[in-house]
């Protein structure tokens, strides 16, 4: 007797019949993933983490000599007295921020000089994605950054001002996590800067400006209105959070202003990346 034919064809050999799982590791977490891979495969980031380390070391203990020395000159009208470490470490954040900055700024303009960011919106074509994930990676790394930073920057002034130099573990703890938060503000601006323009130069020129330049142009004419618009820009913002000053603002008020240009960078950048093609 013969059979009924069959409705089921047999599977090739060799074949897996079982049913092929869900693909995993997209959406969010897949770009992060993707991302936090891309930046620690450059040498760029490895280089600018160690430039930030040893510039802040550096600046930290010429600001230590420069203190130890103005306490122990003849002229008394120059003395700094005794100095908490962590002061150090904030006024040593002024200049190896932007080794730090670089690298924040490298993480997207050099995918638009080398074209490889037509390759990253190939895999992550949703864009406002691809951003967020890019925005979270930097900020995280520049964060650990800085707080590693602080870190030496507090030792490297204590070793050298000694009994000029008080330290409060408490005090240093808060000094040093608001060092993370302002480099990661100001690398997250950087990295929204970076997508407005796509140009290395450009960006660093323009946040080297804001930052130093144009805050001490405005602030040097003596004239109240231009001084009061240098209390809006970032860098100003950033040294009253860093510094605790209670004028113009409080330190909070500077925070809230450092993170409104950080969202306005990446907003604006946002924007411009939806309109033109990569």
């Amino acid at each position: 007797m013969t059979s009924a034919p069959s409705d089921v064809l047999p599977s090739p050999a060799g074949s897996d019949s079982r049913t092929t799982p869900p693909a995993t590791g997209g959406g969010l977490s897949g770009a992060m993933a993707s991302e936090w891979t891309k930046v620690w495969s450059v040498r760029s980031t490895w280089w600018s983490l160690l430039a930030g380390l040893l510039l802040m070391a550096a600046a930290a203990a010429q600001l230590g000599i420069y203190t130890v020395d103005t306490n122990t000159n003849t002229d008394p009208t120059d003395d700094k007295g005794v100095v908490a470490a962590s002061l150090i470490a904030i006024q040593g954040i002024d200049l190896s921020q932007f080794a730090v900055i670089a690298l924040a700024m490298l993480a997207i303009t050099a995918e638009y000089s080398t074209g490889t960011m037509r390759a990253t919106l190939q895999w992550v074509p949703r864009r406002s994605r691809m951003l967020l994930a890019k925005t979270v990676v930097v900020a995280a790394v520049t964060c650990a950054a800085g707080l590693v930073m602080g870190v030496a920057g507090t030792a490297a002034g204590a070793a050298i001002l000694g009994h000029w130099g008080s330290f409060s573990v408490t005090g240093a703890a808060g000094d040093v996590l608001a060092i993370g938060v302002y480099l990661a503000l100001i690398c997250v601006f950087t990295l929204g800067a970076g997508t407005l323009l796509r140009s290395a130069v450009g960006t660093l020129t323009g946040v080297f400006l804001l930052l130093t330049i144009i805050p001490a142009t405005l602030d040097a004419s003596d004239i109240v209105f231009f001084e009061r618009i240098s209390y809006a820009l970032p860098g100003v913002a950033g040294a009253h959070f860093l510094r605790g000053a209670t004028s113009p603002y409080p330190p909070f008020a500077g925070l809230l202003i450092l993170a409104l240009w950080a969202v306005a960078a990446v907003t604006a950048g946002y924007a411009v990346l939806r309109r033109r093609d990569a």
